[in-house]
C-alpha cells in the first residue's frame, strides 16, 4: 500500500494515530491537575513499565492536557549527570517557568524574589573558586537556596516558584522522563521538594516515567515517597485495545485487518504498544490489498523482526561489554520471565557472587531490573528472543 499513507508511528515517544488502553492514567492526570488547581493535595504520579509500553507517549499526552488547562510545563529527560549538572538543568527549567508565568517586565515583588532565589540556586564555583551566577536575574536571596545542599536548595526554589505561580493563579507541572537514572541524592532532593510544596499547598506538581525499579528507588530515597506519589504500572495492552491499536489507524486510511491477521499480530507482538506499531508499519509496507490478511502478517514478520533487531534491540546490546552480553545470553538460555541469580551463574559455570557485579552493571544501565529479591528480568520485552538470535551459541565467562 501507499507508504506515504502508512498510519503507524514506530518511533521513540511518537504519538500513535490511535492511543488505546491508557484511559485510567489520563483520567488520574486530569484529577491531579484539577485538585492541585483548587488547592487540594493529590499524589503526584510516576508511571512505571518496561521499554516499549508507551510511557513517553503518555507523558506527551500529559503535556498536551496540561497546556490545554493553562498550566506551565517544565520538561526534562533525565540522564546520568552529577549533582551540578542536574542543578543547572532544574534551574534552567525553573527559569523558563517563571518567565512563562509572567513576562519579566510585569514581575511583582513575589516574582522578583523567586528570581533572586533562582539566582542563589544557580550559584556555582568553577575550578579557580570564582563564583558565577548562572542566570541574569540580578541579585541573589541570601540565606535561601544557597546552602550548598541540593535537597535544601531545590526545596527553597520550588517553594519560591510555587508562590509566584500561586499569585499568577496558574500552576507548574514538572514532566520528567527516565526517572530511574536519577542518583539517590537527586531523587531525594526531588521528592523532598515536591513534599515541601504539597505542605505549603502550592500549585506545583510532578509526573514522571521510569523503569519498574523506580518505586523501590523512591522508597529507598525517602520513606514517605509511597504516600507522596502513586506509581501506576503500564504494560502490554488488553486484547481489544491491542486490536484497536492496529485496526484503528488502518481504518482512518480506508484499510482494515481481518480477524485472523489480528490474532497472529497479537501473538507475535505480545500486545506491546511499540511492537504493534512496528508490525503495523511492516504489514502496511508488504500488503497489496486494503484488507490486511494473516498471510500479509506472515510476509511482514521478517521485516518486523529485522527492524527491531537493528534498532530497538541492537542499540542496547551494542552498549554492553563482552561479559555483560554473556550474562544476558545466559538469562535468555533460561527462557522468558524473571530468572534467579544463582541459576544464571550456574549457566555461566560461576558462583553467584562472581557474576553479581555484572548483574549490578546491567541494572545500572537500565537493561535489567529486580522484580523480586535474588531475581532479575529484562526491561525490554522479548529481549531474550533477540539474544538467542544475535548470539546463537552460549559462551560461558572465562577466567
Amino acid at each position: 500500500m501507499d507508504p506515504l499513507a502508512n498510519p503507524y508511528t514506530p518511533n521513540a515517544g511518537a504519538q500513535p494515530t490511535t492511543l488505546t488502553g491508557r484511559n485510567p492514567q489520563l483520567e488520574s492526570f486530569d484529577l491531579l491537575l484539577a485538585r492541585v488547581a483548587r488547592g487540594r493535595p493529590q499524589q503526584s504520579m510516576i508511571v512505571t513499565g518496561l521499554r516499549g509500553v508507551g510511557k513517553t507517549v503518555l507523558l506527551g499526552k500529559f503535556r498536551e492536557k496540561a497546556l490545554a488547562a493553562n498550566w506551565v510545563v517544565a520538561e526534562l529527560e533525565i540522564s546520568k549527570h552529577d549533582d551540578g549538572e542536574f542543578r543547572r538543568a532544574i534551574g534552567s527549567r525553573m527559569r523558563s517557568a517563571l518567565l512563562e508565568l509572567s513576562p519579566r517586565a510585569r514581575w511583582t515583588d513575589r516574582f522578583k524574589r523567586a528570581g533572586r532565589v533562582l539566582g542563589s540556586f544557580s550559584l556555582s564555583a568553577d575550578v579557580s573558586g570564582t563564583i558565577q551566577v548562572g542566570f541574569d536575574f540580578g541579585d541573589t536571596e541570601p540565606g535561601v537556596a544557597d546552602h550548598g545542599d541540593l535537597t535544601l536548595d531545590m526545596s527553597d526554589l520550588f517553594v519560591a516558584v510555587g508562590e509566584a505561580a500561586q499569585e499568577a493563579s496558574r500552576g507548574v507541572v514538572l514532566i520528567f522522563d527516565e526517572v530511574q537514572f536519577l542518583s539517590q541524592s537527586q531523587l531525594e532532593a526531588l521528592i523532598s521538594s515536591i513534599h515541601k510544596v504539597v505542605q505549603r499547598t502550592l500549585p506545583i506538581t510532578m509526573v514522571g516515567a521510569g523503569l519498574p525499579q523506580i518505586a523501590e528507588l523512591a522508597g529507598d530515597a525517602k520513606s514517605y515517597a509511597e504516600r507522596l506519589f502513586q506509581f501506576p504500572t503500564i504494560g502490554h495492552l488488553e486484547s481489544d485495545d491491542a486490536r484497536e491499536a492496529l485496526d484503528g489507524p488502518a481504518r482512518i486510511e480506508g484499510a482494515s485487518f481481518d480477524s485472523d491477521a489480528l490474532d497472529l499480530a497479537l501473538e507475535l507482538t505480545g500486545r506491546y504498544p511499540y511492537f504493534l506499531q512496528e508490525l503495523g508499519y511492516a504489514a502496511w509496507t508488504t500488503a497489496e490489498g486494503s484488507v490486511i490478511t494473516r498471510q500479509d502478517i506472515v510476509d511482514a514478520e521478517a521485516l518486523y523482526t529485522s527492524k527491531l533487531d537493528e534498532s530497538f534491540f541492537r542499540v542496547r546490546f551494542d552498549r554492553c561489554t563482552t561479559r555483560q552480553k554473556q550474562y544476558l545470553r545466559a538469562m535468555a538460555e533460561l527462557g522468558p520471565g524473571k530468572q534467579k541469580a544463582q541459576d544464571v551463574a550456574t549457566v555461566l559455570r560461576r558462583e553467584s557472587s562472581q557474576v553479581a557485579p555484572i548483574r549490578s552493571e546491567l541494572v545500572g544501565m537500565g537493561l535489567l531490573y529486580t522484580p523480586d529479591y535474588g531475581y532479575a528480568d529484562f526491561t525490554v520485552p522479548h529481549f531474550e528472543q533477540f539474544m538467542l538470535r544475535v548470539m546463537p551459541d552460549l559462551e560461558v565467562i572465562g577466567n
